[in-house]
């Protein structure tokens, strides 16, 4: 099983993705590889989430393919079976910890707050998805978090653009983040892959820890 921690470090962005049509997993993916982000997680917000993870592991071997918007055992144990080699959650619960333990997979749950992280400390984690980062205080939450909690490392994920991205990976808590603006959906509908790959290349030069 991949850490958590080395997934993180893999890149400095990992694409949030939300896929609507099947046939955009496989170019997609390689677009996003060809730029350099071979970390890519697929969120289960659609019905096309769990068959466009096996298409993505298929299309592109040297990726990292996880799942996201994982809420309970039944949505990992699906992403897992699909080829899942990451579980991302927004939040974290016993259930969920347990069932990714029995999985053999890495997690990486959401928090929020000084309670959720010891909460997640509890149970074994050190590696978190901070979420939602811009509306829970951002960079200067996280950096106020680099006080009490000298462990823990984060990818801070919503709200996270090109606008503040180098605010959030100048932290040294911050190992990389989640965005979903290097696969636009105008981008995909349109199957612009080539600048897919151009917005890749300039996220993945982000530079990372």
């Amino acid at each position: 099983m991949l850490h958590i921690g080395d997934i993180m470090r893999t890149c400095p962005v990992i694409p949030v993705l939300v896929i609507d049509r099947v046939e955009d997993a496989a170019p997609l993916a390689r677009a996003l590889c060809d730029g350099g982000l071979k970390v890519l997680e697929i969120t289960l917000r659609t019905p096309a989430a769990l068959p466009a993870i096996r298409a993505m592991v298929e299309a592109a071997p040297d990726a990292i393919v996880g799942a996201g918007t994982v809420l309970n055992k039944a949505d990992l144990d699906k992403a897992v079976a699909a080829g899942a080699r990451f579980i991302v959650s927004p939040g974290l619960t016993e259930p969920l910890a347990h069932a990714a333990v029995m999985q053999d997979v890495a997690l990486l749950p959401g928090v929020a707050t000084a309670t959720d992280i010891m909460r997640g400390l509890d149970a074994g984690l050190t590696h978190f998805k901070f979420f939602p980062a811009e509306t829970s205080g951002g960079a200067p939450a996280l950096k106020a978090f680099a006080g009490p909690f000298l462990e823990p490392k984060f990818c801070p994920t919503g709200g996270v653009s090109p606008a503040n991205v180098t605010d959030y990976l100048a932290l040294p808590n911050v190992l990389c983040v989640g965005g979903s603006w290097v696969a636009p959906k105008d981008a995909v509908a349109a199957g612009d892959w080539g600048k897919i790959t151009e917005l890749a290349r300039a996220a993945s030069g982000l530079g990372s820890k």
